[in-house]
């Protein structure tokens, strides 16, 4: 069984597998609605782990990238000119960033700012 609050339209608001202060019903695990919960929730999760694997791997390529051209394996004029501006732009970004990270790790020290 889950103890659920709705709103004021009937729709689940909240769903908890323990009895909680403004529950209003229980609804056993197999209801229609509850699956439905449950389901956004696992979907909404997978989504947010999957853009977050996006991020990271977005990184490793730029330091693959990286290595292979200074290595001499690749060159970055190998890639069409739209992914070669859109790598110019992350690298300078990252160095501005680096920078940042600089003035804050003095700031922390002790130092002038």
């Amino acid at each position: 069984m889950f103890y659920v609050q709705r709103d004021i339209d009937g729709q689940l608001l909240r769903v908890e597998a323990a009895p909680y202060e403004h529950y209003t019903e229980m609804l056993p695990a197999d209801h229609a609605q509850i699956q439905e919960w449950f389901s956004d929730v696992v979907v909404e999760n997978s989504l947010k782990q999957l853009k977050q694997s996006d991020l990271d791997m977005i990184r490793v390529l730029e330091d693959l990238i990286e290595v292979l051209t200074s290595k001499g394996v690749f060159s970055i004029t190998d890639l069409p000119m739209g992914a070669q501006s859109k790598l110019l732009s992350r690298s300078t970004a990252r160095k501005a960033l680096g920078s940042l990270n600089n003035l804050i790790e003095e700031d922390e020290g002790g130092g002038l700012i």
